[in-house]
């Protein structure tokens, strides 16, 4: 009897075990979806119903975690928090080259310009010698634009006075003529311009036009762990961006309202924004070789990057992306 018993015992251990080996197999898997508020194209696959598909035929839960910029957004990576994050390109390339973390696309180009207040007297960058100038912190990809900018001009960091701060707070501190200039990202260049109290000096295409006449603003990019094991995922994900950067320039003002009701900014803004090119969309994504060289480049003559750092990239993802159906 014992020994029956003790049959029927491992029997049971054993039907247990696989039930819980299928459970775990089944478990929906969370995947962990950088971001900032902006204008980023996620938002619009997320509305169309793009990230809900790629749940279901996968069994994962997509969710978006928002960041302030990109320094708190690589940090998260750092420490397997994201599975993959959108953020500027500066924080996209530095994650790439010191994390365990490989840029698999770009989806916005341009978006990022300097602001003066609409009366300021400053027409040129050598105007704002002395002056005091927001930023939105170091790991950003505005603080090497405006090195450069100021490069440009014959002048270096220590010609201004730097005042560093939320990106979000610029359009209200040049309002309320705090600082005399400052850079920062859309949609919190066109809140200012469209609100009227602000003007652009110097957009980032003038600073820094690397692809197509353009500066490249906003970069994809995975976690290697989770690239290895849901590439899948990863390529489905890249499919819904294209889709909605195609969405994007065919029914703008619908991507408007869609990006309105997803973060709440004023529908009058993004339309100012996309109606002034301020934030430019290609569906072309791909982190092509000449242009990401030419932005690691920027990065290490900055001081951004160090000579020996080298970013992992890889353009299949975007490269099937393009064309997919």
């Amino acid at each position: 009897m014992t020994i029956v018993l003790t049959r029927i015992s491992s029997m049971l251990l054993a039907a247990a075990a696989m039930l819980f080996a299928a459970g775990a197999a089944l478990a929906q898997q969370v995947v962990n979806y950088g971001t900032q508020p902006a204008t980023h194209p996620l938002y619009i696959a997320k509305a169309l119903g793009l990230f809900a598909e790629i749940e279901k035929k996968h069994n994962v839960r997509i969710v978006l975690r928002v960041f302030p910029a990109g320094p708190p957004e690589n940090a998260a990576m750092a420490a397997g928090e994201l599975q993959i994050a959108s953020a500027g390109m500066g924080p996209a390339i530095i994650a790439s080259a010191r994390l365990p973390a490989t840029l698999v696309g770009i989806t916005i180009l341009d978006q990022t310009a300097i602001l003066v207040p609409k009366d300021s007297t400053a027409k040129t960058m050598g105007d704002l010698r002395g002056k005091r100038v927001a930023f939105p912190g170091e790991g950003t990809q505005q603080y090497p634009l405006l090195l450069k900018a100021l490069a440009d001009a014959g002048m270096k960091h220590t010609d201004i006075e730097l005042f560093k701060t939320d990106g979000s707070q610029i359009p209200t501190l040049l309002q309320q003529k705090s600082v005399d200039a400052g850079i920062t990202w859309d949609p919190h260049i066109s809140n200012a311009l469209a609100a009227g109290h602000s003007r652009v000096l110097l957009t980032s295409d003038k600073i820094m036009p690397i692809k197509d006449g353009h500066y490249v603003g906003n970069g994809e990019y995975v976690h290697n762990d989770f690239l290895a094991k849901r590439p899948d995922v990863v390529q489905d994900i890249m499919n819904a961006n294209v889709k909605a950067i195609d969405f994007i320039l065919k029914d703008p003002k619908a991507a408007a309202a869609m990006w309105s009701k997803e973060m709440g900014f004023p529908e009058s803004v993004i339309n100012y924004s996309l109606s002034e090119r301020i934030s430019v969309y290609n569906r072309n994504i791909v982190p092509d070789k000449a242009t990401v060289d030419a932005y690691v480049a920027f990065l290490k003559k900055a001081g951004i990057l160090e000579q020996k750092d080298s970013v992992k990239v890889n353009t299949t993802f975007a490269e099937k992306a393009l064309s997919a159906k």
